[in-house]
């Protein structure tokens, strides 16, 4: 055998550095897979993460919608109502007053039937018949305004009351208690309340 054959040569590996190597070879595969594997759960965490949060904006501005919108119903249904309160009361206060004009003008021919009567009672000469007529008529006519809520205002020895009565003259009266109703020179009238027309008075001024 000649003596290169015997000699292994410097650059082939021996057996046992082969066998060293070889652990090595097929762990590092299984390593880098590894490494791959944990940054694809490291994106999917992220993901994940991010889609949570996304979501979660989501709902708290369909959250917030929702309060606005149901605020939004209950002003409308509010509104609705106080409308439907206002349309009531216009049209109760039309019936109220609708015969307020009406009632204005039939004023008058109140007075005239008062005067008529107060002339009649000073006269003598007046037939009595005729006297009870007119005043059967005054009071007819006078009952049919109260039946609509028509009321006379201002007595004798009422207190002045500014809002109802309208003081023509003032006189001393030592009797008398002081702002008080001495005599009506006109009967004034509410109706529903409303004054249709102030009492013309003379009152106490001592």
């Amino acid at each position: 055998m000649s003596t290169n054959e015997s000699k292994p040569t410097a650059e082939q590996p021996t057996t046992e550095q082969t066998d060293e190597l070889a652990p090595e070879t097929v762990e590092n595969p299984n390593a880098a897979e590894a490494a791959e594997q944990h940054d694809v759960e490291n994106d999917t965490g992220e993901a994940l993460n991010d889609r949570v949060a996304e979501l979660e904006l989501a709902l708290e501005k369909a959250e917030r919608g929702h309060a606005d919108a149901n605020e939004r119903a209950v002003r409308a249904v509010a509104e609705m109502e106080n409308v439907r309160r206002r349309a009531s009361a216009d049209v109760e206060k039309a019936h109220k007053f609708a015969l307020e004009k009406f009632a204005q003008d039939l004023l008058t021919t109140l007075d005239n039937f008062e005067r008529a009567l107060t002339v009649a009672e000073q006269s003598e000469a007046v037939d009595k018949a005729f006297v009870e007529g007119i005043e059967l008529t005054y009071k007819g006519l006078l009952n049919t305004m109260q039946r609509f809520d028509v009321q006379p205002v201002g007595a004798e020895g009422e207190v002045f009351n500014p809002e109802l009565h309208q003081a023509m003259s003032m006189q001393a009266a030592p009797d008398r208690e002081n702002n008080t109703i001495l005599a009506v020179l006109q009967k004034g009238y509410t109706l529903n309340g409303r004054l249709l027309r102030p009492a013309m008075v003379m009152i106490v001024k001592n």
